[in-house]
């Protein structure tokens, strides 16, 4: 159940950061409670993650797979293309992600 959290958290994280643009500096009242609902969300479920999953890994994954989905939501959304050195610095974030999980050493609580 903490990775279903995990993965809660990175959804709401991603959907606030991608209102981020479309709140036009929070003048927009939509955009600007979708990202306060959003982040607080995920700030939520992220913490309940923490009940089993190590800081460091949760992290890592709630910020990695964040950064990677916002730049493919970006992609789609606002039209903004990824240059072939963005997508390698993405790659080597999925890479840094797995990595973590494979050969952490972090303990879990039952």
């Amino acid at each position: 159940m903490p990775y279903v959290f995990l993965f809660i958290a990175i959804i709401f994280e991603v959907i606030a950061t991608l209102n981020l643009k479309a709140s036009n500096q929070f003048t927009k009242i939509i955009p600007t409670l979708i990202i306060a609902i959003g982040y607080i969300s995920s700030f939520y479920f992220l913490s309940l993650s923490l009940k089993t999953i190590p800081i460091g890994i949760s992290y890592a994954i709630w910020s990695g797979l964040g950064t990677v989905l916002v730049a493919i939501g970006a992609h789609f959304i606002y039209k903004q293309n990824l240059s072939p050195f963005e997508i390698l610095g993405i790659a080597f974030v999925v890479i840094g992600v797995i990595l973590m999980n494979l050969f952490s050493k972090g303990n879990t609580q039952p």
